[in-house]
């Protein structure tokens, strides 16, 4: 008994249905691929340099030499400025009343007290004032207690001073006890010191600082009249007298004593105080550095910063600075954050749009991890070299930018380089806190660098398109400084071009400061595309490309590789001379580098040198060697001379743009020759196996570049067209349409971005070629003898 199926419902038969994944889904799926997530972390890693870079979210002054703002500007914040004249003179007058510094020496005065003590114990020990005088020596010693001055004492006050002071002694009094009040008298000034004249051409005439010589204490401060030896006088003589009356219990004596001993040290007090001119220069060097600086207000949304319609000077840009640190430093946490954002939610749209493009323009960009990294390093950068050049003194923010836009030119196609110069100078401008106006004059520069920059033929061709570059940037900067009435580039070196005596009068007038300025960004284009001269052989090997300068050198004919083949396989190199010749022809048909595929062409059969014999163009009269193999053998070594050119051009350090030539140069196409062979074989022996198809193709890839395609069927049709019996032009255009219809139906373009119309002029370029190399000739009669 049989069952039929039931029927299904409707809802069944739709649930049953495989339907695709959603847009979300794929998106889901895709990211979850770890190359994805690597390159993800890259963009993350490169987008936060770049933030870290551009101020981290804190926006720069917006401000620069030459502006001309349309209003006045107010302050936002309360801040303080530095007032240089007033804190100068400030610092001048303290100057004026620091101190002078003295070192003091007592050893001086204390070597008068000895004196004078032991010339009082002398005059003192005599038995009379007669015997004073008869002895030379005591008269001499008291010779020296007379008084200063004109006055003179008679014998009888002489006798009378001698009795008293005889007699103070002999009361009780000795020489120690006297030299100790004379000590304490004189203390005070072997404290402070003793100066004949304070004279000082700066600091004050009215304070001295003194500190003992040699030593290292605290400065003691002490008044000029306090260490003048004249003004001392009366004080010592006080002092002398109370000094000298607590010693004694004749006080009568002790004021004669005491003159005595003020006359004797009226004319000996000795200068102990000498001026220390280091130190003085360090304290007043000290006193100046105390002084506070004095500082002006300015009130916020009070204060005027600048006038408007004036271009701003240096004073104005001061002043501008001053208030953007200070208004930096009161930056809310909201504020650093929304920008923030805003910054890295411009590098997430700009990486969108730029990413569109290479992944349906240029995937491989992508999916080669290095080329992807390069080009991010690169972004980041030139972006901190920009912000490095953009310093108000330079302005040179278009050199890196031209740097990046012109090797984007030379390692991608222009459209991309365009695209992602663009985008590399919106981020420069936004964070640089910069205008429309400057925006377009990057945009502006970077376009006609890049426009201008086609084949590089030679060593002049950048600094010729530095020099077109700085042209067009002039009369952009003009167009657009005249329009928003402001002076781009004229940064203070470029108002050094002028002279000194001349800056003023510039910085008066704004069209001669936006002349300045436009000048000063055409030599900036300029010296770019000079460095970039000095900087294409390393931009060639770090991008992995090749200028038409790289290539003549490496198409030179001379290289030990091509001079190898030529050696050994002379009949191979024939067949890529030949090839190049047309293969170059038929990619300049199609717009594609001409020059590269030629040099390609020379090195794309390399591996043949190996194993010439093998290859029928080497083939001599020992015949053909595959006729002793089998067909899958002969197959190996057929498709072997693909690996070993590839080997033997990393071997010699060609460049990988070549080394895919060679690589690619035959995709995955059948050897069908030898298939064909082995399908014979297999046919007249069934016992022998099934046909494996794989193993008589080559590994590939198949051709990545359109460049590559015209290689391979440049080489195809070379090959094949030496086969004809009579080569007409109509055979062989029929070849060359049938090989090419072969490798397309085969599979081989669809990798390449190859079109059909390109095909076609592909096919008429080879057509033409071939029949040029294979044109009729007029056959002459025959030499008849007489």
């Amino acid at each position: 008994m049989s069952y039929a199926p039931g029927r299904r419902h409707r809802s069944q038969r739709g649930s049953s249905l495989g339907l695709p994944p959603n847009f979300l889904a794929r998106t889901w799926e895709t990211l979850r691929h770890p190359d994805v997530l690597i390159r993800l972390g890259l963009f993350v890693a490169a987008a936060l340099l770049l933030w870290l870079i551009t101020g981290g979210g804190v926006p720069p002054p917006s401000f620069r030499t030459g502006d001309v703002p349309a209003r006045n500007i107010i302050a936002r914040v309360d801040f303080q400025v530095k007032d240089d004249t007033a804190t100068i003179k400030r610092r001048e007058e303290a100057r004026q009343l620091a101190e002078a510094v003295y070192a003091n020496d007592p050893r001086k005065l204390e070597e008068v007290r000895q004196k004078l003590t032991n010339h009082v114990a002398e005059l003192a020990g005599a038995e009379s004032y007669e015997k004073v005088q008869a002895e030379a020596k005591l008269k001499a010693i008291w010779a020296e207690f007379a008084p200063p001055g004109p006055t003179k004492r008679t014998p009888a006050e002489e006798k009378q001073h001698y009795d008293a002071l005889h007699a103070y002694f002999k009361a009780g009094m000795d020489s120690n006890r006297y030299d100790e009040a004379v000590k304490l008298a004189l203390q005070p000034l072997e404290k402070l010191g003793l100066l004949k004249e304070h004279q000082v051409a700066i600091g004050s005439q009215a304070a001295i600082l003194v500190h003992p010589q040699g030593a290292d204490r605290p400065l003691v401060p002490a008044k000029v009249d306090e260490v003048t030896i004249d003004k001392v006088k009366g004080s010592l003589k006080e002092r002398l007298e109370a000094e000298l009356n607590i010693k004694a219990s004749m006080a009568d004596n002790s004021v004669v004593v005491a003159r005595l001993t003020n006359d004797w040290l009226d004319s000996r007090l000795p200068v102990t105080l000498s001026l220390d001119a280091t130190a003085t220069e360090k304290h007043a060097q000290a006193v100046v550095a105390d002084v506070p600086d004095v500082m002006i207000e300015h009130k916020a949304g009070i204060a005027e910063l600048a006038h408007g319609g004036k271009p701003l000077g240096e004073q104005e840009l001061a002043l501008l600075k001053t208030e953007y640190e200070a208004w930096k430093s009161r930056l809310g946490v909201w504020d650093w954050v929304s920008r923030s954002l805003a910054q890295l939610g411009m590098y997430l749209a700009l990486s969108i749009l730029c990413g569109y493009y290479i992944y349906y323009r240029r995937p491989r960009l992508l999916t080669d991890f290095r080329r992807f990294a390069t080009l991010l390093a690169t972004i980041v950068i030139t972006v901190g070299l920009a912000w490095l050049a953009a310093a108000d003194q330079w302005r040179a923010e278009i050199i890196p930018l031209l740097l990046f836009g012109m090797t984007a030119a030379i390692a991608y196609e222009k459209e991309l380089a365009l695209l992602v110069a663009s985008s590399v100078a919106l981020v420069i401008a936004f964070s640089l806190q910069q205008g429309l106006g400057e925006f377009v004059i990057l945009v502006s520069s970077v376009a006609a660098a890049i426009l201008l920059l086609r084949r590089i033929r030679s060593r002049t061709k950048l600094i010729y398109v530095g020099a077109f570059t700085g042209l067009v940037v002039m009369l952009t900067t003009i167009g657009v400084g005249t329009l928003v009435n402001r002076a781009y580039g004229a940064t203070s070196l470029a108002m050094f071009w002028t002279g000194p005596e001349n800056a003023d009068a510039f910085r008066e007038s704004f069209y001669l400061m936006l002349l300045v300025g436009a000048a000063w960004f055409g030599f900036c284009s300029l010296l770019a595309g000079v460095l970039m001269t000095g900087l294409l052989p390393f931009v060639e090997r770090m991008f992995d490309v090749q200028t038409d300068i790289s290539l003549l050198e490496l198409g030179d004919v001379q290289h030990p590789l091509l001079q190898e083949l030529v050696r050994r396989a002379p009949g191979t190199y024939n067949h890529s001379i030949n090839v190049a010749s047309i293969a170059e022809t038929a990619a300049e048909a199609i717009g594609a580098n001409g020059l590269l595929v030629r040099v390609g062409a020379y090195f794309h059969d390399i591996g043949k040198m190996l194993k010439p014999a093998y290859f029928v163009e080497n083939q001599g009269p020992d015949g053909n060697r595959h006729e002793t193999l089998q067909p899958a053998m002969s197959t190996l070594v057929i498709i072997a001379h693909v690996k070993d050119g590839a080997d033997l051009a990393e071997r010699h350090h060609l460049p990988q743009s070549i080394i895919d030539f060679i690589e690619q140069h035959h995709g995955t196409t059948l050897v069908e020759y030898f298939y064909r062979r082995e399908a014979q074989r297999l046919k007249e022996d069934p016992d022998a196996g099934e046909l494996d198809e794989t193993t008589f193709r080559y590994p590939g890839p198949k051709p990545q570049t359109k460049e590559a395609a015209v290689l391979m069927l440049a080489d195809v049709v070379e090959s094949a067209s030496r086969a004809l019996v009579d080569p007409t032009p109509a055979r062989i255009e029929s070849l060359v349409h049938d090989l090419a219809m072969k490798r397309l139906l085969d599979g081989q373009f669809d990798e390449c971005g190859l079109t059909l119309s390109e095909l076609r002029t592909i096919e008429d370029s080879l057509v033409k070629s071939l029949t040029a190399v294979y044109h009729g000739r007029v056959k002459y009669p025959e030499h008849q003898t007489v």
